[in-house]
């Protein structure tokens, strides 16, 4: 998990975190800070585990972690996240020594993670969709009645 360290450390994943967490500091929805990377991480790698799918846990986590670290260019530039994301995570993976194999695998599962089609692939892509849509706990939250997300949509179920 070295490489995943790696990210975590890396000076342009860190001023992705803080310019994320500047731009959400008042959001009172779901934000897109470390605890929901690593949700989506633990999420996709428990799935991964269960059903013997036999992703490799560093590309996993790589992906959780990365997709989606460009949020703070959606509110600055109005890009899509998932773009700026792995527009990110193409300057990033390199340096910390992913193959250019594994970053493309690593990128394209960053673009699809909102795309509804990859719900039932059973590769990278399908795993980071679900494990992102699994981590809200919209059954839980204190800002549902403000949320626009249709019923849909929203995480209303601990366990599926």
């Amino acid at each position: 998990m070295d490489r995943i360290n790696r990210i975590v450390s890396n000076s342009c994943y860190q001023d992705c975190l803080r310019r994320n967490r500047a731009h959400e500091e008042t959001r009172i929805f779901c934000k897109h800070d470390i605890a929901h990377f690593l949700d989506v991480a633990r999420l996709a790698w428990i799935e991964n585990l269960e059903r013997n799918g036999g992703a490799d846990r560093e590309l996993i986590y790589a992906a959780a972690l990365l997709h989606d670290c460009g949020r703070y260019r959606q509110y600055e530039e109005g890009i899509p996240h998932e773009q700026a994301s792995a527009e990110l995570a193409e300057d990033i993976l390199p340096s910390c020594g992913f193959t250019d194999k594994e970053s493309k695998d690593i990128m394209e599962a960053i673009r699809r993670h909102r795309n509804q089609d990859v719900a039932e692939d059973s590769g990278l892509s399908g795993l980071i969709y679900r494990a992102d849509k699994r981590s809200r706990c919209c059954f839980a939250c204190p800002a549902a009645e403000a949320c626009d997300w249709s019923r849909e949509k929203k995480n209303l179920l601990l366990l599926r």
